[in-house]
């Protein structure tokens, strides 16, 4: 990948006024870095400022919320893009996940300030308030059907919530340390946990009941994925046959991304193992981008694509930075990924340039969620940020 580009967190702001300036920078590896910087000579009558930038960069283009960016000398190209919106008033510390109902509707987000909430998606009003987990909520999201919510926290509890009504459904316990990330399994009738206690466990959603362990690794699993396998990979045949309350689980791969800096993938029935993929460090997380290419994150700040059919050797290792890497997410035909130095880019494979969705400075994007052309992210500065696609 091409040399990254970085620019002030507020540099929409920075440029609004006449001769405001804010820096840029592109960090070839290996080379010295280049600074430079953009300076706003006015605003034009449809009030978008225009902007020359220092030697070595050029302003390819200039909206109210977006600015594409290159510097030739590293062949580098970013289209910056900053918030449409930002929700400061749902949580007062740090937001460590977030997550948007399949209609768009609503979020969910959790916070180190102890709470888990539901808000609208359109303005961050707060719609409800989920009481019951002792300790941190560690991830949420919602079901598929928009209308209930999964979460998981330190306390080593998986719970099912009511967004209509904040009410706890279900509680899953059988996990012995706090879990730290969740899937859903097809519409929801099962769900898979990871946990801090190196157990993945598939839970039966109707019966609040726990079918079986699905791996016992012996290392904290950060990060837990379930995706649909295509048909040339074998998955292999469960020893036993499997329960009836287990549905939706054949032809599925699970993917397990853990901190002794091994990637697991089984079969989620078979529990047969599918491949073992040692990377540089700790994965932190972990998702499917089709029935045979994934996508792994490492708290060096590696992201692995592979492929299932031929793991030995990445397909590609994208470095952007020695920031961890805390989210990737499929997006279109290609990914958003997020990092601890408050880094957060999209990926597609038709454009030469990256989108970097701007505002945090230096603080970690926990986590990043998407509904149709919104993007929304969740920082440790205690904001939820939203973007419009159509800003680009």
């Amino acid at each position: 990948m091409a040399a990254p580009l970085r620019i002030q967190s507020d540099w929409a702001q920075a440029l609004r006024k006449d001769e405001g300036e804010a820096w840029l920078s592109c960090h070839p590896p290996g080379k010295p870095t280049l600074y430079g910087s953009l300076t706003c000579q006015g605003i034009g009558q449809d009030g978008i400022p225009e902007v020359t930038a220092s030697e070595g960069f050029i302003v390819n283009e200039i909206n109210k919320k977006s600015i594409h960016i290159s510097c030739p000398k590293e062949n580098a190209s970013s289209k910056f893009l900053a918030p449409y919106t930002t929700f400061s008033r749902i949580h007062s510390k740090s937001i460590t996940c977030l997550d948007i109902s399949s209609g768009g509707g609503l979020g969910v987000s959790s916070s180190t300030d102890g709470s888990m909430k539901i808000w609208q998606a359109s303005n961050g009003e707060l719609r409800r308030v989920l009481e019951g987990h002792v300790f941190d909520v560690n991830c949420c999201r919602f079901f598929p059907s928009g209308l209930v919510v999964l979460s998981g926290g330190m306390d080593a509890q998986l719970k099912i919530w009511s967004a209509e009504d904040a009410s706890c459904v279900v509680t899953f316990k059988g996990h012995k340390g706090g879990i730290l990330d969740t899937a859903i399994v097809d519409r929801g009738r099962n769900v898979v946990s990871g946990s801090r206690d190196g157990t993945a466990r598939l839970w039966d959603c109707g019966r609040s009941a726990c079918p079986g362990v699905i791996a016992d690794c012996g290392s904290s699993i950060n990060g837990v994925a379930v995706g649909a396998a295509d048909n040339s990979i074998n998955l292999g045949s469960p020893e036993q046959t499997p329960s009836e309350r287990e549905v939706g689980t054949e032809s599925k791969m699970l993917l397990l991304a853990r901190e002794d800096k091994k990637l697991q993938c089984l079969g989620l029935q078979s529990r047969q193992p599918v491949f073992l993929f040692v990377g540089s460090d700790a994965f932190n997380c972990c998702t499917f981008l089709s029935g045979f290419l994934l996508l792994a994150g490492t708290q060096d700040g590696n992201i692995y694509q592979l492929d299932v059919r031929s793991p030995r050797a990445p397909v590609q290792v994208i470095h952007r930075s020695g920031a961890p890497v805390l989210s990737l997410l499929s997006f279109r035909d290609g990914f958003i990924a997020s990092q601890g130095d408050g880094s957060c880019f999209i990926v597609q494979q038709d454009l030469d340039y990256l989108i970097e969705l701007t505002g945090a400075d230096c603080d970690p994007v926990f986590k990043v969620a998407t509904w149709e052309k919104q993007i929304y992210t969740c920082c440790r500065d205690g904001l939820v940020r939203r973007y419009q696609l159509s800003d680009l």
